[in-house]
């Protein structure tokens, strides 16, 4: 169970920083900004549940590279962010860490 929080807990990672980066938009500033300050409580709370069982430095990583992962994608996609093959490798990589840190012993 713990490592679907930790899943969930990366997936409400990638709310906030689209929250503020929506929030640039000065027609709804206020609304947005609550909106991703209830992400970043959902995302921290699910990491909180998921650190019962998981090591704090393997969760804590793969937080983070599921919430930069899926906000690098969400940027590209959505916000025209640029892409190229150096970008995604770097993505990648970070997934690929991600990957080693949940089969290591």
């Amino acid at each position: 169970m713990s490592w679907i929080y930790l899943v969930l807990a990366g997936l409400f990672e990638i709310g906030w920083p689209i929250g503020l980066k929506m929030a640039q938009q000065p027609n709804n500033r206020a609304i947005v900004i609550i909106i991703a300050i209830f992400f970043i409580s959902l995302s921290g709370l699910f990491l909180w549940f998921a650190q019962k069982q998981i090591p704090i430095g393997t969760a804590y990583a793969i937080w983070t590279g599921i919430g930069a992962t899926g906000t690098f994608l969400v940027g590209i996609f959505f916000y025209g962010d640029p892409s190229s093959l150096y970008r995604y490798l770097g993505v990648m990589m970070i997934i690929a860490g991600i990957i080693t840190l949940k089969i290591a012993p």
